[in-house]
């Protein structure tokens, strides 16, 4: 029942009591507090990195490696946002996770020129059998010319680029195949003439910053006219659209459907397209977390 009484001018008025103000203060409080979180959050989720554990099996894998485990990150994008006090820590981060490889998926960077930078000043990496690298579409911006001082400052820092290549990688007495392409969209790509340097019966990895590359990958044959040419597919560009719905409206994802982020299995090869490292656009993510991984691929079925 409500309860009453007089006021300091003899009124007969109904009676709060204090306790339902307090809490109505509270609940505003909260309100203010989730609001906060809120908008807060996107700039905060950057900085919690994920580092994704993932075991495969494949029968390609030389049966006396047993197993390879490789740790794979794309799309740092250093700069601003990602200092190289962060570039020194997701460094050391890769380095404790004692990987038989390491392998880049592009973007270092801002631009060609501060992918240079980011290259002469980066931090070594340690893999016991090598680390290797393809450009991204930030990578591969004006002058032209800046590739050869970008795989200069590249191959000083202990790691190898790949440009339209393969790189053999003995392990014991087997050789495993790192095949890389040039960016797909500032770059020159030649998938036909690297898929052309492998066999079906290979273990080979095929790295390209961009999953646009996916479809015709798997159509392209190899040196015997066969198509399934390479086993693990590493891809990276779209940061798995950096904003949960918002990425293709703003530009950065280009890349829709099934090929915007996680892991596919198609034509016999393990696929992966990684959410990344860093952020583009603007220094946010959502529902995105940034993503670092732990391959290992087990000799077998």
């Amino acid at each position: 029942m409500p309860r009453y009484q007089d006021d300091y001018q003899g009124r007969h008025v109904r009676y709060e009591p204090p306790r339902k103000r307090r809490f109505g203060c509270l609940s505003r409080l909260i309100t203010l507090a989730l609001l906060l979180f809120i908008i807060a959050y996107p700039f905060l989720e950057p900085r919690m990195l994920d580092t994704e554990v993932k075991s495969l099996a494949s029968s390609d894998l030389p049966s006396d490696i047993k197993q390879l485990r490789i740790a794979y990150l794309s799309d740092i994008h250093a700069g601003f946002y990602f200092p190289q006090a962060r570039v020194d820590s997701l460094i050391q981060r890769v380095n404790a996770l004692n990987a038989d490889l390491v392998l880049l998926g592009g973007d270092y960077a801002v631009d060609s020129d501060t992918a240079i930078e980011f290259f002469r000043n980066l931090p070594r990496i340690s893999a016991r059998y090598g680390v290797f690298a393809v450009m991204g579409n930030h990578d591969r911006t004006v002058p032209e010319s800046n590739l050869t001082h970008l795989r200069s400052a590249m191959y000083n820092a202990g790691i190898t680029p790949l440009v339209n290549d393969v790189a053999s990688v003995r392990i014991g007495t087997s050789d495993i195949y790192i095949a890389g392409i040039d960016d797909v969209n500032n770059g020159w790509p030649d998938l036909k003439s690297v898929a052309a340097q492998v066999r079906q019966e290979d273990f080979v990895i095929f790295l390209c910053h961009s999953p646009e590359i996916i479809s015709s990958a798997l159509t392209t044959t190899d040196m015997n006219g066969r198509r399934g040419w390479f086993d693990l597919g590493l891809f990276g560009h779209t940061h798995g659209g950096q904003i949960a719905l918002l990425g293709q409206f703003l530009g950065i994802s280009k890349v829709e459907g099934r090929y915007e982020q996680g892991w596919l299995r198609e034509n016999r090869a393990d696929i992966l397209i990684s959410r990344g490292v860093g952020t583009s656009v603007l220094p946010i993510r959502f529902l995105r977390r940034p993503q670092l991984h732990q391959i290992t691929v087990i000799s077998g079925q």
